[in-house]
């Protein structure tokens, strides 16, 4: 298993945000997070990354516990993070953000290669690399977001959100990216509300409710149950 969730819980201050989260990943696996706004969701991937200290449980990433560990070792491990709102430096240029993904490799002549990587998945930031990153569109802004942790060579995408406010022609473009990193050898966990995009590059889900996981299984099997797409897809 590539990463496993172990009853989690974690607090900011005295309120707790989720608890006793238990969750697993298979290598090469790609699975979503689904739940109303509050649910938690995205601090489970906070926790994954190291952001948000552990109030109690484990994780493990390839069998090794990294609850407690900093970020950037979290990074170097093989775990990378698209934050929700792309969290990217508007007045740097698209390949100034791009580069700064493989703030922790030295190996220059893998970061030329996989910067080439990321403009054959995205052409388009290819023809903006020379522009700030403030001046793209959404959509363009939520390719350089994942072109960037691309450019660490993870393991694992996390991706909070990437559908958020992006046109459904967009949303497309964004389905087939994530399948054709999950068809590299990449694992991706999904954060995720637009049940179109789930669907189509999930095999497995988790419905978060109040910070508790309510329902899980195949996506398929969740996406047919009403209730389930009435209460946390709309």
């Amino acid at each position: 298993m590539l990463l496993e969730l172990s009853e989690v819980t974690v607090h900011y201050g005295t309120a707790e945000a989720v608890k006793d989260i238990s969750l697993t990943l298979e290598e090469g696996g790609v699975a979503s997070i689904i739940g109303s706004n509050g649910a938690g969701k995205s601090t489970i991937l906070r926790a994954i990354s190291g952001l948000v200290p552990l109030s109690a449980g484990r994780i493990e990433f390839s069998g090794k516990e990294i609850g407690g560990m900093v970020t950037s070792r979290i990074v170097g491990l093989g775990i990378a993070h698209v934050p929700e709102g792309r969290k990217l430096f508007p007045y740097m240029s698209v390949m100034a953000n791009i580069r700064l993904g493989a703030y922790l490799r030295r190996d220059r002549l893998g970061i030329t290669t996989d910067e080439e990587r990321v403009f054959a998945l995205f052409p388009r930031l290819k023809e903006r690399r020379r522009q700030k990153a403030g001046s793209l569109s959404g959509g363009e802004q939520q390719m350089l977001a994942i072109g960037r942790a691309l450019m660490a060579r993870p393991k694992l995408l996390m991706m909070d959100e990437p559908s958020l406010g992006l046109a459904p022609v967009v949303i497309d473009h964004l389905a087939d990216a994530i399948a054709d990193i999950n068809r590299s050898g990449i694992s991706v966990l999904l954060v995720e509300q637009n049940a179109g995009l789930v669907t189509r590059v999930s095999r497995r889900c988790y419905v978060i409710e109040v910070g508790r996981v309510v329902l899980e299984g195949e996506v398929s099997e969740l996406m047919a149950n009403d209730s389930v797409r009435k209460a946390f897809l709309g």
